[in-house]
């Protein structure tokens, strides 16, 4: 009996349920936020905040302030030393290892009770694809999950990875006689090794769904390719017909990969989290990812201009409207209390709740899922110009994902000189160096021959002055941000390059 026949009414039954949650959102959110406030009364985190008064939302807005990592960290430092009952009942199942801003590597806590949020949304979000369209024929073929590696290292007595390796140690029973690539394969940190030794397993396979990052898939279809000397992959995998992916912006990719594949594909885009597992594609011709309201984190939403301020408004689900960017605050069943993940979304529908993600509460830099923020650019900077005595007047950057002279894509630093170094290539070189140290995603990219190193395009003298001039924003409290995940600065600052 196929599989697909076999999953079909057990699909229908949660798309059933999600429909039925989702039909009353802020009832869940309810419910869910009693849950976790009961629980934390049982933690240091709950006795310090007085969660035996919070009765309502508002009482909790009262008793437990918006936190980053840093601000967090006095209780994490505790959980790693090995005490129980201090964000969460218990101790971590795991620990998710994500780069942090200024705390470097943050080690965000995955327990018991959370676990089933992040591994039974992303397979309720495919059955109930499977349910909207009728197409689940990708249960009966191969799978594969292109991820970091499962290897594990301790943190404390807590077993610790990035979170798409620990996905490998979650993978139920049913689903890993079709997961690929094997358990060896996958422990393969050189990603070279790890593609070829991909290729070579999946080659002569029925595969039928792909999930990952498209730059990574990209170099996956092309060594395919290569291998096969095929024109598509379609002539590889007749039977291929679902792709799943989050975490970046698809939309720059698509037609490229569309192109490889040889034909459209049914498509579903989810909103993944170390912190949680934050909505997912529940329609599948609607670009809105619905909110994950049901899952064990409890949202709180704060206007974005206003996450800085000491007083914030902290909404409720109920209290949201469409087209506001908000910054997003979760409480979860990890123990995360009023934590800012440093993502801003903005409402598309209320009716159900979806929303798209419009980026990071500070400017970023996220084309190929690297995650590189302000901090690590100034600091890498700055290192570079004081190694080299270099003088910068000033500087952005901005991400290069389809090279005019084709290659690899990369970023790209504008600077303006107070004077050009003696050897650009040499600074350059630097910069990367400093980039690598401070991020961990960064130097993946680099290492997987994703993107190429850096490369620095000197301005003219008075590049940015002008430029500000030219949007009047010439003065003022106005600033050049530092990056951009796209290339509309970079485009407007193509007329200031020195010949």
């Amino acid at each position: 009996m196929p599989r697909s026949r076999f999953v079909k009414p057990i699909a229908k039954r949660v798309a059933q349920n999600i429909a039925k949650w989702s039909a009353d959102a802020t009832g869940a959110q309810e419910q869910v936020f009693q849950k976790l406030i009961k629980k934390g009364r049982r933690t240091a985190f709950g006795r310090d905040h007085g969660f035996d008064k919070i009765e309502n939302q508002e009482a909790f807005k009262e008793q437990v302030p918006i936190r980053d990592y840093e601000a967090l960290r006095p209780y994490m430092d505790r959980v790693i030393k090995n005490e129980q009952d201090v964000l969460w009942p218990g101790r971590p199942k795991y620990f998710a290892k994500t780069s942090g801003t200024t705390s470097g590597v943050k080690y965000i806590p995955l327990t018991h009770d959370s676990i089933p949020n992040h591994f039974g949304t992303a397979r309720n979000a495919l059955f109930n694809h499977f349910a909207k369209t009728g197409k689940g024929e990708w249960l009966d073929g191969k799978m594969i999950f292109l991820s970091g590696s499962p290897i594990l290292e301790l943190t404390g007595s807590i077993p610790t990875g990035r979170l798409s390796g620990i996905v490998n140690h979650e993978i139920p029973n049913w689903l890993r006689k079709t997961q690929m690539p094997s358990f060896p394969t996958n422990c393969l940190e050189d990603w070279e090794k790890k593609l070829d030794a991909i290729v070579t397993e999946t080659f002569p396979t029925d595969m039928r769904l792909i999930s990952g990052i498209p730059p990574w898939v990209q170099m996956y279809y092309e060594s395919l390719l290569e291998r096969s000397g095929k024109k598509y992959i379609k002539d590889i995998f007749p039977n291929f017909s679902m792709f799943v992916y989050g975490g970046v912006n698809f939309e720059p990719y698509r037609t490229g990969l569309e192109s490889l594949v040889g034909r459209q594909l049914d498509s579903l885009e989810t909103y993944p989290a170390s912190e949680g597992f934050i909505a997912f594609q529940d329609e599948p011709n609607d670009h809105g990812l619905l909110l994950n309201a049901n899952s064990g984190i409890f949202f709180e939403f704060v206007p974005a201009d206003e996450i800085f301020s000491n007083s914030p408004t902290r909404l409720g689900l109920k209290n949201v409207e469409m087209g506001v960017n908000y910054a997003l605050i979760i409480n979860s069943t990890a123990g995360l209390w009023g934590y800012n993940i440093g993502d801003t979304v903005e409402f598309v529908s209320l009716n159900p709740y979806r929303l798209i993600v419009t980026g990071r509460v500070k400017h970023f830099i996220s084309a190929f899922g690297e995650h590189v923020i302000g901090k690590e650019v100034d600091e890498a900077m700055l290192a570079a110009a004081k190694d080299l005595n270099v003088n910068i007047v000033e500087y952005t950057v901005a991400p290069q994902v389809a090279p005019p002279n084709g290659g690899l894509p990369y970023h790209e630093w504008f600077v303006e000189f107070d004077a050009l170094p003696d050897n650009l290539s040499g600074f350059a070189k630097r910069i990367d160096e400093q980039m690598n140290r401070q991020n961990i995603y960064y130097a993946d990219l680099l290492k997987g021959h994703i993107i190429q190193p850096l490369k620095v395009t000197p301005l003219q003298k008075d590049a940015f002055r002008n430029y500000m001039k030219s949007q009047g924003k010439l003065g003022g409290q106005n600033k050049v941000p530092r990056l951009s995940n796209d290339r509309k600065i970079a485009e407007a600052l193509e007329g200031y390059k020195l010949e």
